[in-house]
């Protein structure tokens, strides 16, 4: 899932850290793998290190897939509820 930079902290581009928002959750980042990323952008973040700038546009599709995904799950609650989440 794509996390937005809302700050960056720190010179040294191998310890170079940003609080990434990922829909509410903020983590802190390592952006060694991503030296031309800006607040504001988007990143593809494994095991703590940002790897790649998303594009924006690709950013709010995933968020609109999972926007859909969360209303069928409610809308398939609805129509029966107590069923077990698949995990």
């Amino acid at each position: 899932m794509p996390g937005r930079v809302i700050s960056i902290e720190g010179d040294d581009p191998l310890t170079r850290q940003g609080r990434v928002d990922f829909g509410g959750i903020v983590k802190p980042v390592n952006l060694a793998y991503v030296p031309d990323v800006r607040e504001q952008d988007y990143v593809l973040v494994h095991v703590g290190f940002a790897i790649t700038i998303v594009d924006p546009h690709e950013a709010e599709r995933v968020f609109h897939y999972l926007e859909c995904l969360e209303t069928l799950e409610q809308e398939a609650d609805e129509l029966e509820p107590g069923r077990p989440v698949p995990q």
